[in-house]
């Protein structure tokens, strides 16, 4: 049986929203989503717009409801839905009405599992009252986190006849993952929606879902803690401040090698201006891909050169940060050593051996602990606290894929305010 591919269009525009889908239905879209995001921006004209769009298609209203079910699903039949979906954390009572409504509309039913606290036990009880589906939904807080909709699936799917949507961080990738553990319903957004070109990006997943075999892609997916360099390495430090609410970077510490992009965990020194000891000392003690991270008061006397450069490169380091001074930078550049600090001078210092390696310390009044991830690039620095660094690289990744579908129709002939929908999203007085 072939499995259905759904295209949710969880976008805040209508007119973005139906390119995308004039581009991604005729290659194998099976079920056409107005996700929640349009729903709650455009109201039930997106439902209808996409009715009179794609009148051979199924069409999803991505609800999500959780009270008045009577109400709201017949609104959303009335609109021209053939499914619409309600919330598992609704109640009860809820849930039935919307079946009901469900029965006198011929609208079919999904629950939604996000949030549920005992999803088996709920589906059991579901057994007999009419849903058409149920959507096992990796929620997008989760998936930034590394979580994924798999495990959920494979136990439902071994427990209940419901037939099962999958949802949540799905590409071309691990889709066909999807279907292995038991999904009848892929349901896919970012990687279409925010794709450079939706039409081959729904083409390879129709392929990837009808044949079993997965196509690899860099972008679209979240990675643990096990990936997080390869996705620093792809973002920007505007991406990750974007990513972080628009968090500022260290911009006061230059970058010294143009295009040597910085990223890793930090190993921590505090040292005097000029003392050049337990910098040294740490290119003995950091692990190799770490960045040393060095507070160094601010000011000359340089604490690190062209040889401790040389030296941590031999060790594979990752590169340095200085709130200090360095010297010796056209060596450094010249063998392309990641570097940033903040002033450049010819005189170093003694090594004294003052200071600490491995404690707090401060970059340009930012607090940095050991353990923590740290992005630099030719716009400035940003750090990332290690319970947060994977949280952040996801979302910076998730901030580059929704620019790249921008930057695609920019280079279509649309301005930035246009593809931007400036004046709509002004806030309103």
């Amino acid at each position: 049986m072939a499995v259905t591919l759904q295209l949710a269009l969880d976008l805040l525009d209508l007119e973005r929203a139906l390119r995308i889908a004039d581009a991604a239905v005729p290659q194998g879209v099976d079920w056409v989503e107005a996700g929640t995001p349009l729903i709650k921006s455009e109201g039930l004209n997106a439902v209808r717009a996409l009715r009179q769009r794609f009148p051979g298609k199924k069409i999803v209203a991505d609800m999500k409801t959780a009270d008045a079910g009577r109400v709201e699903m017949e609104a959303a039949a009335k609109a021209g839905a053939d499914y619409a979906i309600v919330l598992g954390t609704a109640s009860e009572s809820t849930i039935r009405e919307a079946v009901e409504v469900g029965r006198n509309y011929g609208l079919g039913i999904g629950v939604d599992l996000l949030g549920v606290a005992d999803p088996e036990a709920l589906v059991g009880r579901m057994a007999d009252w009419g849903i058409e589906f149920v959507s096992v939904h990796c929620p997008i807080d989760v998936q930034m986190r590394g979580g994924n909709p798999f495990d959920l699936l494979a136990r439902l799917a071994k427990t209940t006849a419901i037939p099962l949507a999958a949802a949540g961080g799905l590409n071309s990738e691990n889709a066909p993952q999807a279907v292995a553990a038991g999904a009848a319903i892929v349901v896919i957004g970012g990687a279409i929606t925010k794709a450079l070109d939706p039409a081959r990006a729904t083409a390879d997943l129709r392929h990837a879902l009808d044949t079993g075999v997965g196509a690899k892609t860099e972008l679209f997916r979240r990675a643990g803690f096990e990936g997080i360099r390869e996705v620093l390495m792809r973002i920007s430090t505007a991406n990750l401040s974007d990513a972080a609410h628009h968090r500022p970077c260290i911009h006061e510490l230059m970058q010294i090698t143009p295009g040597a992009k910085l990223v890793g965990p930090v190993l921590t020194v505090r040292t005097a201006p000029g003392d050049f000891a337990k910098p040294v000392e740490a290119i003995d003690l950091a692990e190799p891909g770490t960045v040393l991270a060095i507070d160094a008061g601010s000011v000359p006397p340089a604490v690190w050169g062209e040889l401790a450069s040389e030296s941590a490169l031999q060790r594979k380091l990752a590169g340095v940060v200085i709130d200090g001074a360095i010297r010796d930078t056209d060596e450094i550049r010249r063998m392309g050593f990641p570097a940033h600090a903040r002033v450049a001078c010819s005189h170093a210092g003694y090594p004294k051996g003052f200071g600490e390696i491995g404690g707090p310390i401060r970059l340009a009044g930012v607090d940095v602990m050991p353990g923590d991830w740290i992005v630099g690039d030719a716009d400035g620095l940003m750090v990332l606290a290690k319970d947060r660094a994977v949280e952040l690289a996801n979302r910076a990744q998730d901030v580059l894929e929704a620019e790249n579908r921008m930057r695609a129709e920019i280079r279509e002939g649309r301005t930035l305010s246009q593809v931007a929908y400036l004046q709509k999203w002004e806030k309103q007085r």
